[in-house]
């Protein structure tokens, strides 16, 4: 049976759109996403996204943090869009 619902990750947002964390892919998570505070219910902004595959620029909306993320590791985390 298909899924009805859409998953959307991190990486499918565009510059300016808000989203908060509902989960992860694959159970195998990296450590350093938990410690830099990508963990669900956390919500973010999408800053700016690097030409060609580059990195993208999120910052956690209730800190203020500003940090950036590979393409590979932004498609790992779901999100719900705002």
């Amino acid at each position: 049976m298909e899924k009805l619902v859409k998953e959307f990750s991190l990486k499918d947002l565009k510059i300016g759109d808000l989203a908060e964390i509902i989960g992860y892919k694959t159970d195998d998570i990296p450590t350093k996403l938990y410690e830099m505070g990508f963990i669900p219910g956390t919500k973010l902004q999408i800053k700016n996204k690097a030409p060609f595959g580059g990195p993208i620029c999120i910052s956690i909306t209730s800190n203020k943090t500003v940090m950036a993320l590979r393409r590979t590791e932004a498609d790992n985390i779901l999100i719900n869009k705002k």
